[in-house]
């Protein structure tokens, strides 16, 4: 089965979500994203692409683990 290039784990107990790149198996840590503003500008340091389609466009790319996507605290509620 093949997994998301780009991770994005569960919500901490503390706020946040771990956001995670694959590349040849190997995973590299880019930091904790508290909104998809944060997701944005991991992408874009890494320099993928059109990084605000990618997060904004729900691209296959992005692997959201546990909870909704975008989504960043337990009690926040999904966008519109």
């Amino acid at each position: 089965m093949e997994h998301a290039p780009i991770l994005v784990h569960r919500i901490s107990p503390t706020g946040g979500r771990r956001v995670v790149i694959r590349v040849h198996g190997v995973d590299t840590v880019l930091g904790v994203a508290y909104s998809d503003r944060d997701l944005v500008e991991f992408l874009r340091r890494i320099e993928i692409p059109d990084p605000e389609e990618l997060v904004h466009g729900d691209s296959p790319a992005i692997g959201w683990q546990g909870g909704q996507p975008h989504v960043y605290e337990d009690s926040e509620e999904p966008p519109a």
